[in-house]
């Protein structure tokens, strides 16, 4: 059995935590927030309600973990640097010498987290994306001074977990899937700023279009089934005219000074109450969840 620690009980880190026990690991959760504390414990009952009789290992502390048995652990703090540096310096004081530490940060390269500590070999980008126990990419990202072997193993952990993790050789901004993603939004944005396309046209073009396709095929595999000649033309006609704006599109800008920063504000480009939220979200994990189980089959096989 491996020993997971989770530093941080928000939502990513109870997220992972169900990752890990659905897994068959004993799950350690520090979070120094009391109450904190007693919704993650109400969370993860019901998210592990439905396990066999054998229940996973699943403890929830304010601080004191276990360091001696813990094979690995996951920083899941808030993203300020400065906090994660003070995190992973402590982490390698307590942990095993042998123990990988990583963070699920999506914005600070291990590198940076990492700094100057003198085990930076053992030290990892571990990105998942939320919701994390749903979604089943991982990113397993290496800085400057990670070792080879030791992301091997760490991939092949997440893949026993029953996630797909992908390795990033180097850290730079965005990692993979985020870059990607990023490069997408740019043009989604520069064409609303354009007056080319309403947001709502945009997610459907997405949604009902190539973003179908991609349940089935990623891009690259997409272009083998379509034809790499046909991709190559259609490239070198688009390709001059596609943004490349160096900046956050105008529209985007302007909803952010105004406030208007989606369903925490209760308004973004759509309009947002309690009750559409609830329903929103619901919708959003109902088709999570079947669409998990139409990719199942191309899932890692779990763990005996």
């Amino acid at each position: 059995m491996t020993t997971v620690a989770v530093i941080g009980g928000g939502t990513m880190g109870a997220d992972i935590a169900v990752v890990f026990a659905h897994a068959h690991c004993a799950v350690h959760i520090a979070e120094t927030d009391p109450h904190r504390r007693i919704a993650l414990r109400e969370r993860l009952s019901r998210e592990l309600a439905g396990e066999p009789a054998q229940p996973p290992v699943v403890h929830v502390a304010q601080d004191a973990l276990p360091w001696d048995a813990v094979d690995i652990a996951i920083e899941c703090v808030p993203e300020a640097l400065p906090l994660k540096r003070s995190v992973f310096a402590a982490m390698e004081g307590l942990a095993r010498p042998d123990a990988l530490l990583t963070s699920n940060s999506s914005s600070f390269p291990i590198s940076a987290i990492a700094g100057d500590l003198p085990t930076a070999r053992r030290m990892f980008g571990l990105h998942f994306f939320m919701p994390a126990h749903l979604v089943p990419l991982v990113e397993v990202v290496c800085g400057a001074a990670s070792d080879a072997a030791l992301a091997r193993t760490l991939v092949q952990l997440m893949r026993d977990s029953g996630k797909v993790p992908v390795l990033v050789r180097r850290d730079l901004p965005g990692f993979l899937a985020n870059r990607m993603q990023h490069a997408l939004a740019r043009e989604a944005f520069a064409l609303i700023d354009a007056g080319i396309a309403t947001p709502a046209d945009v997610d459907a073009a997405v949604r009902f279009g190539f973003g179908f396709r991609f349940l089935a095929a990623g891009p690259v595999l997409q272009r083998d089934h379509a034809g790499l000649d046909i991709h190559c033309a259609a490239a070198a006609t688009m390709y001059p005219t596609l943004a490349a704006n160096a900046e956050p599109a105008r529209v985007l800008r302007e909803h952010v000074a105004r406030g208007e920063l989606g369903m925490k504000t209760g308004r973004g480009f759509y309009e947002w109450t309690p009750a559409t939220i609830a329903a929103e979200r619901a919708r959003y994990e109902a088709l999570l969840r079947a669409a998990l189980e139409l990719v199942r089959a191309d899932l890692p096989k779990e763990k005996d």
